[in-house]
């Protein structure tokens, strides 16, 4: 079975980590995978780039320019909207037509367009569609945050600021209709949360909708020793860590204002022990520098980092890892932390409070509380059984999110997929 794994880039953002890692979990286990992207960022072998043309970058200008021009020359939501209005044909490359399976991760900003997703699908290939957001299921957008409106029709778009009647977004909702009119695609959401939102949506009625959740490799995420990764790093060894990390930590849906706020009241004593040493903070990800005078704890900002094994130095050099996101699907970060023995604390939100498993492995925060995230940062800290909370986190992680495991349910839908599209051909 030979499988083309299909997304924007190859390494940046989480669901091209995603997807390299069940590539890679995929050729560990018998299944012949590769990997299709625009954006190639390495040499290696299994990943192919799309061919050099002056049309990629004009693909993604294009659409940002008409989504800039539909939200009225503002930038707000400029990255926040996917039209899939142009892309590259896929279908003549060899990569394509060798494949068996053709297995669409996160294809937006330029990557395919829905006409082409639309061939794609009369190929006669099957074709599996991983949701690492909600956008397969609505019109335009990657977060719904609390709309309701593609569990019947999008219109009327929060982001586009036009009221309640037909505007763009119900436009490509009717294009997306268009593209799955008469296909069968198994989609397969990233966590159960999502798999439940996917089913709720108008435009998926009728397609096979499940869960798998991603892979980790848990022999490269394991716990090692925290004195020596914070001499590697250059971080205190008499401090504990809290531990926040995002590719860019600025991008409010990642919560930081909360965590600003939940380390305030720690500083202040609200949420600490009396005479307890009072914690400091390490910050992974772009742009970190520019929320470090917000906080009021010592904060070590790292920046990007693209070194697999300094990012598992980092993990296991904290004591705990807070991601305070207000909208997530199932998060490598808390996923990576925990394979790295490292507990977690997190909003009740998305597919978070199926990774962390209350007071068992980590702390669910109640949604938007920074009173309760700073109750569950003290929590770990200070009153837990803190190593019953790191075995447990690395054993869930064994469990659930291992390449064997999540390889070998792709492999059934693959298997799945395959044999429907015999059936109706």
């Amino acid at each position: 079975m030979r499988v083309l794994i299909v997304n924007t880039s190859e390494r940046t953002g989480g669901a091209a980590v995603a997807a390299n890692r069940l590539m890679k979990a995929l050729n560990n286990h018998g299944v012949k995978a590769k990997m299709l992207v625009r954006d190639k960022e390495t040499d290696t072998l299994t990943v192919t780039a799309l061919p050099r043309s002056p049309w990629l970058r004009w693909n993604f200008l294009w659409e940002r320019l008409v989504i800039f021009i539909r939200c009225r020359f503002s930038r707000k939501h400029l990255f926040e909207i996917d039209l899939a209005n142009t892309g590259t044909d896929i279908t003549r490359l060899r990569e394509f037509q060798e494949a068996d399976i053709i297995h669409l991760h996160w294809i937006n900003q330029g990557m395919l367009s829905l006409s082409v997703i639309r061939k794609i699908l009369r190929s006669g290939k099957p074709v599996v569609w991983t949701m690492h957001d909600i956008w397969p299921a609505t019109a335009i957008c990657h977060v719904t945050l609390g709309c309701r409106r593609f569990t019947t029709r999008c219109r009327g778009c929060r982001l586009l600021g036009k009221g309640d009647g037909d505007d763009l977004s119900t436009t490509v909702w009717q294009r997306k209709l268009r593209m799955l009119e008469d296909e069968n695609v198994y989609f397969v959401a990233c966590s159960r949360w999502l798999e439940s939102e996917a089913k709720a949506s108008a435009l998926l009625k009728g397609h096979k909708i499940t869960s798998i959740p991603n892979p980790i490799d848990t022999h490269i995420y394991k716990r090692y020793n925290k004195k020596e990764a914070r001499e590697r790093l250059g971080l205190p060894q008499d401090r504990r860590i809290i531990l926040f990390a995002s590719q860019r930590v600025t991008m409010p849906l990642k919560g930081m204002d909360y965590l600003i706020d939940a380390c305030r009241q720690l500083a202040e004593g609200k949420s600490q022990e009396s005479g307890a040493p009072s914690p400091c903070i390490v910050i992974l990800g772009g742009h970190a520098e520019e929320i470090t005078g917000q906080l009021p704890l010592d904060t070590f900002p790292l920046g990007y980092i693209n070194d697999e094994q300094r990012i598992v130095d980092v993990y296991n050099a904290a004591d705990v890892f807070v991601l305070p996101s207000l909208s997530e699907n199932l998060p490598n970060t808390i996923m990576e932390a925990m394979a790295c023995g490292l507990p977690c604390v997190g909003f009740k939100v998305g597919g978070i409070p199926e990774e962390i498993d209350h007071k068992r492995n980590g702390y669910v925060a109640e949604y938007r509380s920074a009173e309760d995230l700073a109750r569950g940062i003290q929590w770990i800290l200070n009153e837990a059984d803190y190593e019953s909370l790191s075995r447990n986190a690395i054993q869930k992680v064994a469990h659930n999110y291992s390449q064997q495991s999540v390889a070998l349910r792709y492999a059934e839908v693959y298997q799945q997929a395959m044999a429907f599209k015999h059936y109706k051909l």
